[in-house]
């Protein structure tokens, strides 16, 4: 997985719930392309219809507050998003999107820095956003083990790793 991404951005609120990010009707499918064609619909109905791979979602404080869902993270990867931003994560939504190798980036610096279709680029590794202006804005770079797991695809992934590293 990358660690460096650039896309146009989608803006969100604050308290954006894993029932806005996937629907309970479609709680019973694990299928990415299905999970993808109706992410954020409860928000903006064509949303998936219109991001482009890379894209990513900005949005304000306790994003994916909610049940604990692992298909919110699941449909936000699948639609082709790269990574999103946000001021505060839930906890369990922060972890089950690490867990899937999902980028998110806690940046409480970027509100009202960024407007819905600017490109920004984003570098997890050095903590830093820049904007269309060119201006960046610094964050706190993910600790080094949980960038393993990014850089893995995912928890899963990197477990599989260590332990054919392991010497027999």
């Amino acid at each position: 997985m990358e660690t460096r991404f650039q896309g146009r951005a989608w803006l969100f609120g604050d308290d954006i719930s894993t029932d806005h990010i996937i629907a309970g009707k479609y709680l019973g499918s694990m299928d990415l392309k299905s999970l993808a064609e109706h992410a954020m619909e409860n928000v903006d109905p064509q949303f998936s219809k219109k991001v482009r791979p890379g894209d990513i979602l900005v949005a304000g404080s306790n994003f994916g507050c909610g049940s604990s869902r692992e298909q919110a993270p699941v449909a936000l990867k699948g639609v082709g998003l790269s990574c999103v931003i946000a001021e505060t994560f839930a906890r369990i939504f922060y972890r089950n999107a690490i867990n899937i190798g999902f980028p998110l980036v806690e940046c409480p610096a970027l509100r009202g820095k960024v407007k819905e279709g600017d490109s920004i680029s984003v570098d997890m590794a050095a903590g830093t956003i820049t904007l269309a202006s060119a201006e960046r804005i610094p964050f706190a770079p993910l600790p080094p083990n949980l960038l393993d797991i990014l850089r893995a695809g995912g928890l899963v992934p990197k477990l599989r790793q260590e332990l054919a590293a392991r010497p027999p």
